[in-house]
């Protein structure tokens, strides 16, 4: 069977279990007792091994077939969670997320986890000797493929009366060796001596699934027979390829302790077989349906069908929707202007109609595209604790906001940069405990991630409580950096001097570490986030924390933009940059060293002709007495662009340059206008320094 078709579900499928262990796992560690918990934990551990047995990718099974067993252990309380073995299982999640990476990538998931599992075997080891005989079931049945055996009123019903009238009852689980090409006709051997001499109750998986070869390499069942515990696994073991039997035998006790705990212990495994045939249902396996969203906090029976209402769709497809779409855009933009030109009632009524219907479906498309920051948030509070053990301090990383939504462009950018501001958060913000408690704070530091709507930007804020930035030091460091003079920094702003923490090469690390110290980083972010059409302000209290505060636009595809006149030229200006349009006289122009400026404001602001920048011809901005101008914004910076006219305001569709044309200065792409006359999409950040 080629499995290939089914490996991009298998990939996100493990993602997001991956995501929830690291999720659950903090959870529980700020929670040791909270057994829930650890019963979500092991049903994503248990379901991920399930997948990957099924795949075929039998390191990340057997790994994960270790940490059930330690977890296995937790849930039954036979083992108390403690710091080294929460460090253990966060090493084998990484690996795990190293194994799916490389399938990611091609490869065959292996890797060298050797001293991970001998770190897993001694926690299981040390427990083993309090353990009872009903754990022991729950452990044989746990360890294997197939969900946790839970009996039905009837099949209880009848291993009870079995018991009651004094024939035997046992559990038993038979494992097969992973060198057997023929495991299916190993497990028929298996049950052909076994209802020789006895009835089986309940296998798990089914003997349809078995019979079919759907299983993993070991299968579990309740069984009635006279024979002893001992000689029945003997004549098991006598199978050829059968590497391991487990007996135990039953007791009332055993089936009411079964019986009572069968809600928490059973375990809802992905049928990949269902998740085939409801891929072939769809367009050949590109549209792929995630798992039903289920309420974490209880564990809610496995045949509800609530919370299936979503389907994963292929990335390229909401693509190429919006780039259709944007066409559409374009066509109604030239209906509209028709529609004026003809000044035909019937017309301008269907024209105005199929603008209403254009604008809600341009909503819905948006809207497509928009992405929790949440899928970016996520692996943060990780990074966070693993951050602050590495540097023996103490922090916790408060979310909020995380159902904010997001271009998917703008998501796909946003994370490398938010890696490094609370890298910098942790590192440099929060101070060391013995510190912390010098000056009077909690030992435990505070990082608030934030993100929020506001107009057509989303902002995303990081603030700690640490040490904040002291102005002169960093002043210091900037000048004996060659950054900035000392003339220089005396005329700049606090907000300006925290602005030369994005200078290239810059830090205030005195020593250099894996973690920071080296200057790359933060002129990363800057960099990154001004690409996005976004900008980064920071505002600190010394001896309080610093606010690290990100701008971005809410989507990079379709925005709205003034539309401007040079000669017989047309641009565009996204409205999201423009503080406000004016017209000024000419002799409100200055010359300040050199240099044209304006006062806006109580202020002096550049002056920038952009008849002359773009060398348009048939306009200059000198022959005229008075002047249009638009005052554009970058972060804290103001700049006034000289136009010839204002056309007016239109939602427009960005479209890029092309690879034949070199990289523009102050142009960031292209749009198609409603007459079709192509007007170019003016940046902004391209005037401002």
């Amino acid at each position: 069977m080629d499995m290939n078709q089914y490996l991009s579900m298998f990939i996100d499928e493990s993602n997001d279990h991956l995501q929830s262990l690291n999720e659950k796992m903090l959870e529980l560690e700020n929670n040791p007792e909270d057994i829930s918990i650890v019963q979500v934990i092991f049903r994503s551990a248990h379901t991920l091994k399930g997948m990957a047995a099924t795949m075929g990718f039998e390191d990340l099974a057997s790994l994960t077939h270790k940490m059930e067993n330690v977890l296995d252990l937790v849930r039954n309380e036979k083992l108390t969670m403690q710091e080294p073995i929460f460090d253990v299982l966060f090493q084998s999640l990484d690996a795990l997320e190293s194994m799916v990476q490389d399938i990611m990538a091609g490869g065959e998931g292996k890797a060298d986890v050797s001293a991970i599992v001998a770190k897993l075997q001694a926690i299981e080891n040390g427990e083993a000797s309090v353990a009872d005989a009903a754990s022991e079931i729950s452990a044989a049945d746990t360890s294997s493929s197939s969900t946790a055996l839970s009996l039905d009123e009837f099949q209880a019903s009848v291993l009870t009366q079995s018991i009651t009238d004094g024939q035997g009852a046992v559990f038993v689980h038979v494992t097969i060796s992973k060198s057997s090409q023929l495991k299916s006709v190993r497990a028929y051997m298996v049950f052909d001596l076994l209802e020789r001499s006895g009835e089986v109750i309940k296998t798990e998986p089914s003997v349809q699934e078995i019979e079919q070869d759907q299983f993993d390499y070991d299968f579990s069942l309740y069984y009635i027979t006279q024979m002893q515990p001992e000689e029945l696994q003997q004549a098991i073991l006598n199978i050829s390829e059968i590497e391991k039997v487990e007996v135990v035998p039953l007791t009332l006790e055993m089936l009411g302790q079964i019986a009572s705990n069968e809600a928490a212990a059973t375990v809802e495994m992905p049928l990949i077989e269902e998740k085939k045939a409801e891929v072939n249902k769809n367009d050949k396996g590109t549209a792929k349906p995630t798992k039903p969203a289920a309420d974490k906090s209880s564990a809610k029976p496995a045949g509800a069908a609530v919370g299936n209402r979503t389907i994963r769709v292929d990335i390229e497809r909401l693509d190429v929707l919006m780039n259709l779409f944007s066409e559409l855009l374009i066509d109604r933009s030239r209906l509209e202007q028709l529609a004026s030109e003809l000044d035909h009632s019937d017309l301008i009524e269907t024209v105005s109609h199929m603008s209403r219907v254009s604008s809600d479906l341009q909503n819905i498309v948006l809207k497509l595209r928009m992405v929790p920051v949440d899928t970016v948030f996520n692996r943060f509070p990780r990074m966070v604790r693993d951050l602050a053990k590495s540097l023996d301090k103490k922090v916790d990383l408060v979310i909020t906001g995380a159902e904010t939504e997001l271009d998917r462009t703008v998501i796909d950018e946003i994370g490398d940069p938010l890696v490094h501001l609370l890298r910098n958060a942790v590192d440099h913000g929060v101070e060391s405990i013995s510190k912390r408690i010098e000056a009077g704070k909690p030992e435990t530091g505070t990082i608030q991630l934030r993100a929020f709507h506001s107009g057509n930007h989303v902002f995303i804020e990081i603030e700690d409580d640490g040490a904040g930035i002291y102005r002169d030091k960093l002043l210091k460091t900037a000048v004996s950096r060659g950054v900035v003079t000392e003339a220089e920094g005396e005329l700049m702003t606090d907000e300006q001097v925290y602005q030369l923490l994005f200078a290239p090469g810059f830090s205030t690390a005195e020593t250099i570490s894996d973690i920071s110290g080296r200057g790359v980083g933060l002129d990363v972010v800057k960099a990154k986030i001004t690409s996005l059409g976004g900008n980064v302000s920071i505002h600190s209290t010394p001896g309080h924390g610093t606010n690290f505060s990100v701008q971005l636009p809410l989507t990079l595809s379709i925005i709205a933009a003034m539309l401007i006149r040079l000669g017989e030229e047309k641009y565009a200006i996204p409205l999201s940059s423009i503080v406000e349009t004016a017209i000024i006289k000419k002799e409100k122009v200055r010359y300040v060293h050199g240099s044209k400026m304006i006062s806006f404001r109580d202020s002096m602001i550049p002056y920038v002709s952009l008849s002359k920048v773009f060398n348009v011809s048939g306009y200059t901005d000198d022959e005229e007495d008075e002047v249009e101008i638009v005052v554009i914004r970058k972060g804290e910076q103001l700049a006034a662009l000289a136009v010839d006219d204002f056309i007016g305001q239109n939602e427009i569709v960005i479209k890029t340059l092309g690879k034949y044309l070199p990289a523009i200065q102050g142009i960031s792409g292209a749009t198609i206008l409603g007459d079709g006359q192509v007007a170019l999409i003016i940046d902004p950040n391209g005037f401002i320094k």
